[in-house]
């Protein structure tokens, strides 16, 4: 439970400096780069297009994250005087008192609150996820993902600017770390453009993740469940073959 605790602090400031380095990075390097290409317009230039996109994504991105954690889960335990700690959950799942369980519902240690259509605790916010901020945790996991996804293409033009190369083979962008890292200990690479090319891996792995729990939810919410409601599926299912 401590681990826990200590995540759920841990998780929210490591999102906040991945999203402050990335915004110092597009606002102080990338953009400006955008602007060295004599053969654009000043007025419909891409650094323009770019920053704008970006400041959207970011914006809605930011946005939800505020509104997921504004829209915590109301807690029904305080109007049920069900206790506290396990006989809250004791109480939820019907192991206290058979048929008394509520429908829907789960009590969450680290919040210590009972949250109607509960569906997960997400760590990066700090906050349990359910049917009043189920909405802009979706959307901020779309928004998130098409901002790496931004910050993604535009940290692949400025190295492909920057080092001369090209990422037209596929090959090239897989190869790209472990060639940078050796380059770097040889002296060939400055540190802010390893700095970079780390941002670029840890960028696809953020979006790729998001994106992915993004199609998950959604998937449930066509289904009509939850993931706390598919876990304990799950679970039944297994003690019963068990049995």
């Amino acid at each position: 439970m401590l681990v826990l605790r200590l995540l759920n602090v841990v998780a929210p400031a490591y999102f906040l400096c991945i999203s402050l380095v990335t915004f110092v990075l597009q606002i102080f390097l990338f953009i400006p780069s955008m602007f060295r290409d004599p053969s654009t317009t000043p007025l419909f230039s891409p650094a323009l297009l770019h920053g704008a996109l970006f400041l959207f994504l970011s914006a809605n991105a930011l946005g939800n994250y505020v509104l997921v954690i504004q829209s915590s889960p109301e807690d029904l335990g305080k109007d049920l005087n069900l206790g506290k700690g396990g006989e809250v959950a004791d109480w939820l799942d019907g192991s206290r008192s058979p048929g008394s369980a509520l429908p829907s519902t789960h009590f969450c240690r680290l919040c210590a609150r009972v949250t109607q259509r509960h569906d997960h605790h997400c760590f990066f916010t700090g906050n349990c996820i359910g049917s009043r901020n189920m909405r802009n945790f979706i959307m901020f996991c779309l928004y998130t993902s098409l901002a790496c996804l931004d910050s993604l293409v535009a940290g692949m033009a400025y190295i492909s600017a920057t080092l001369s190369m090209s990422f037209v083979d596929p090959l090239a962008f897989l190869t790209l770390l472990p060639h940078s890292i050796s380059q770097f200990f040889s002296g060939a690479l400055l540190s802010s453009e390893m700095f970079v090319i780390l941002m670029l891996y840890l960028w696809l792995g953020i979006g790729l993740a998001c994106a992915g729990f993004c199609c998950h939810q959604m998937l449930l919410i066509l289904r009509g469940q939850t993931r706390y409601q598919l876990r304990r599926s799950k679970c039944l299912l297994q003690g019963e073959t068990r049995n």
